[in-house]
């Protein structure tokens, strides 16, 4: 069970070698006019992502330091991997599978990583990396459902209540879940939601069956958010904190991203775009005097895509 505690922990552990990420108030359309908003800017985070904080805390969480960390990831996960093995001296093998993006195999082999590809989604190069992991002694990380990933994301959470503290809703891009989950974790008396695109919807079809299920992959936003079911430790937290759900189209991704680039030359990726469209298209209203926070999560993008 992951809660603020776990939370806090991993806030202690992990001290300043990770960066605590800015915030900046302000103003974004909506269909209904403008929406006073809150971005937490976690794309100027090392490695581009949050996803360093959940890494380097299982490391500095595991009883014996080990030689090597082996992780499955064709994004995000593994580029915060690579950083956290090179801040405490071990080595890091990634297991991609084909359809990971050219740019971030490239940015991994340039960190440092051993790059192995296998398989054409990412079951198969979990499965992969995990007999890998058995066969070297190595520890194997996961991208969002492991404990110690998940209590060191939820430290943004912990951020958060100091940067903009209140009871204002946290929007958060979901893919496996272990951001969303590590930041209600640690804001258990604040509403946070989900924001998944229509093409992925892991927390919205486990919320409504009332257990984690496969979904079909078909969104813009694929190479971060593609998990195929949400992590048993994010559908924990939901069911207990009551984390909500909302959905949106890929074309509202798109949008959002544009406007993030237009307006405040703010770089992402599609999934740092995703809570924003939230807002953007109407699927998450907020009330009168509400300054929703929207988490930017990443910015490992190619930038001619812009």
């Amino acid at each position: 069970m992951i809660d603020r505690g776990a939370v806090f922990a991993a806030r202690e552990r992990l001290g300043d070698r990770v960066r605590r990420t800015p915030v900046l108030d302000a103003t974004v359309d909506g269909p209904g006019g403008t929406v006073p908003v809150t971005f937490k800017l976690e794309q100027t985070q090392i490695g581009g992502s949050f996803k360093v904080r959940g890494s380097l805390n299982a490391l500095l969480a595991a009883a014996d330091r080990p030689d090597e960390v082996v992780i499955a990831s064709g994004g995000n996960a593994a580029i915060g991997a690579t950083h956290a093995a090179a801040m405490v001296g071990v080595r890091c093998v990634v297991v991609v599978p084909a359809t990971a993006p050219a740019a971030k195999v490239v940015l991994l082999r340039e960190l440092g990583a051993e790059v192995i590809a296998h398989g054409d989604g990412y079951p198969e190069a979990y499965a992969h990396a995990t007999d890998l992991a058995r066969a070297r002694g190595a520890l194997q990380l996961h991208a969002y459902d492991l404990p110690d990933v998940v209590a060191g994301a939820g430290v943004v959470g912990l951020e958060l209540d100091e940067q903009a503290p209140g009871m204002d809703p946290v929007l958060v891009a979901v893919g496996g879940g272990g951001l969303v989950a590590g930041i209600a974790a640690a804001l258990p008396d604040r509403r946070v939601i989900g924001v998944e695109p229509v093409g992925i919807p892991t927390l919205h079809r486990a919320l409504q069956i009332g257990e984690p299920v496969d979904v079909e992959i078909d969104s813009i936003a694929a190479d971060a958010l593609g998990a195929r079911r949400l992590g048993d430790i994010a559908f924990d937290v939901a069911r207990r904190t009551g984390i909500g759900s909302v959905l949106v189209k890929d074309e509202d991704i798109v949008t959002s991203r544009r406007f993030l680039w237009r307006e405040f030359r703010i770089v992402v990726e599609w999934a740092g775009a995703t809570a924003l469209a939230a807002i953007r298209a109407g699927a998450f209203v907020p009330e009168d005097g509400q300054r929703p926070v929207v988490v930017v999560c990443g910015a490992n993008t190619d930038l001619a895509s812009l």
